[in-house]
């Protein structure tokens, strides 16, 4: 038996379950996450840090500047996590 045994293994998930994940977080279902959705989000895939992770992420993927990310801006937002080495807990 071993001595150590890990709470949850972190797997690399694809793009599409990316959008899947950060898509079940638009609560509201006005098609836009904003910054609660995108901290539900993050706390989901693990970081440690989503309050900062959400600001950043904003900074990478909100090309409109409204403060949130639509579904045109999804894709950059998965980009942002894949590039961040994000899976799932």
């Amino acid at each position: 038996m071993p001595l150590y045994v890990p709470k949850s293994i972190n797997l690399a998930i694809n793009e599409e379950h990316f959008k899947a994940i950060f898509k079940e977080q638009d609560t509201d279902g006005d098609g836009r996450l904003n910054k609660a959705e995108l901290l539900k989000a993050f706390e989901k895939l693990g970081s440690r840090n989503p309050g900062w992770r959400v600001r950043r992420s904003l900074h990478h993927a909100d090309t409109d500047g409204d403060g949130s990310i639509s579904l045109n801006e999804v894709e950059e937002l998965v980009k942002y996590a894949v590039k961040q080495g994000y899976g799932v807990n």
